[in-house]
């Protein structure tokens, strides 16, 4: 566990990110703790689970809990993915109301700063995302627009992927937890387990350029993971669909789009275990099952 006994006023706490799809939560989470903890993806309700990415600082150490977005859900799968939201917020101590830069607000933004109302607990802070995307007068406009909503107690534009205002965020969020010792060991940047994570990364490569209603069917297990070799890692997966047309979309003529989706997939979780691996992506069908209690436990919902 980090030192905090010399750090006077070190404090510790949960934070969560909440805007409409694709403003850029998983983006964030993952720039503010410095590798890639989300998967990131332009499909709506591309994170699936709560996920966890620790940011440790002198001053504090802030714990971002990377959740599925605020959406009307029409299967079981949105009804429990709304679940973790709830249950979340209810939980952290600073909830970060995300909107881009880019885009005016809309009525899915208002809904979603009323929901806030019900979370009296939590600290609240707007964060203008995607500052990079506008001009100076556009991102002025919107910090106006933004301030209207409510009092809260800051409002932070920045850029996640040009860097821009990262650590002043940090710096507000950290100020707003709890007087606490750190919760974490300091070098632990997520609660994630390997076999999860090379979920995550599969299912995040087969979600590229597929369109509609596919990406909401794909679901991934880790079958086998076995690191015995240490020069290569082998890794069994699981990608399941709910149709046989989808399972064509997925292998694609020939085979060809399952090998796009492996290579890019490969090269991802190398980065993540540092060394060769094998992997064997077997794509199979669950018919259905966003709506299927049973096999949504299976599918770990």
């Amino acid at each position: 566990m980090t030192d905090t006994a010399s750090v006077p006023d070190f404090r510790a706490g949960f934070a969560t990110f909440v805007g409409r799809p694709n403003v850029g939560k998983s983006t964030l989470t993952n720039a503010l703790v410095g590798e890639k903890v989300a998967i990131t993806s332009s499909k709506p309700q591309t994170t699936r689970r709560a996920i966890r990415g620790i940011v440790h600082r002198p001053s504090g150490q802030l714990v971002i809990v990377d959740t599925p977005g605020m959406h009307r859900p029409r299967t079981l799968l949105g009804e429990r993915l709304n679940q973790v939201v709830q249950d979340t917020l209810a939980e952290v101590d600073v909830i970060g109301f995300c909107v881009p830069a880019d885009e005016k607000l809309g009525p899915g933004d208002r809904f979603i700063n009323e929901q806030l109302d019900a979370y009296p607990r939590a600290r609240k802070v707007a964060i203008v995302t995607k500052v990079d995307a506008a001009g100076r007068a556009r991102v002025a406009e919107q910090l106006l627009a933004v301030s209207a909503l409510r009092d809260w107690d800051d409002i932070v534009p920045i850029s996640s992927v040009e860097g821009v205002q990262l650590e002043t965020l940090v710096e507000q969020l950290i100020a707003l937890l709890p007087v606490s010792p750190a919760l974490y060991p300091a070098e632990t940047v997520t609660e994630e387990t390997l076999e999860a994570r090379i979920g995550e990364l599969v299912r995040e490569a087969a979600l590229e350029g597929v369109q509609d209603e596919l990406p909401h069917s794909i679901a991934v297990t880790v079958d086998d993971l076995d690191l015995s070799d240490e020069t290569l890692a082998r890794v069994y997966v699981n990608l399941f669909v709910e149709r046989d047309s989808q399972k064509g979309i997925i292998i694609g003529k020939g085979g060809s789009r399952l090998r796009d989706v492996g290579a890019a997939a490969r090269a991802e979780i190398e980065k993540l275990i540092g060394h060769r691996v094998y992997l064997d992506v077997r794509v199979k069908i669950a018919k259905d099952w966003q709506r299927d209690a049973k096999q949504l436990g299976r599918l770990g919902f």
